[in-house]
């Protein structure tokens, strides 16, 4: 007899629980948080994805979105000799990421740091972490610089993105 009652009891409480109707998740009062946490859950955003000649020097702005927490760039580039497809030291280039403020020394001959560079390289995977951008967008440059400095143009694929 108790273990009918307790069955009971059991079976009566389940079956309240089931017929409960959830409550609606609270709206966000505040605009500001919700639209930080939906840049933290953005897709990647593609940068560069092409193939180019490279005779002295090429320069691609991107821009990173407001309240980007943990923005970071993959990314790929391969250097050949000409259209030939010949890779090695002599299709050797320079890589770089600059902010807005380095970007401008470099555009104008001015000595200039970088966030990130790979030196005479003609193949290189890039994993580079940007600073947090807050509440403004943020601009960022990548560029390609001839590291001969001579007049051989070299081909260039390059095929990069931001992740959050």
């Amino acid at each position: 007899m108790l273990q009918r009652t307790a069955f009971l009891f059991l079976l009566a409480f389940l079956a309240c629980v089931a017929c409960d109707k959830k409550k609606a998740a609270p709206v966000d009062s505040n605009p500001d948080i919700s639209r930080q946490l939906v840049k933290q859950q953005a897709q990647p955003i593609p940068v560069l994805d092409k193939t180019f000649d490279l005779k002295v020097s090429a320069t691609f702005p991107f821009e990173i979105p407001p309240n980007s927490t943990h923005p970071h760039l993959h990314g790929v580039f391969q250097s050949f000799l000409g259209k030939s497809h010949d890779s090695g030291e002599v299709s050797n280039i320079d890589f770089v990421v600059m902010n807005q403020e380095q970007e401008e020394n470099f555009a104008n001959s001015r000595p200039s740091e970088s966030l990130f560079s790979a030196e005479a390289s003609h193949s290189q995977a890039v994993n580079f972490d940007l600073p947090p951008s807050y509440g403004q967008p943020v601009k960022y440059y990548l560029v390609f610089e001839n590291a001969q400095n001579n007049k051989t143009t070299k081909a260039v694929q390059a095929n990069f993105r931001v992740e959050f």
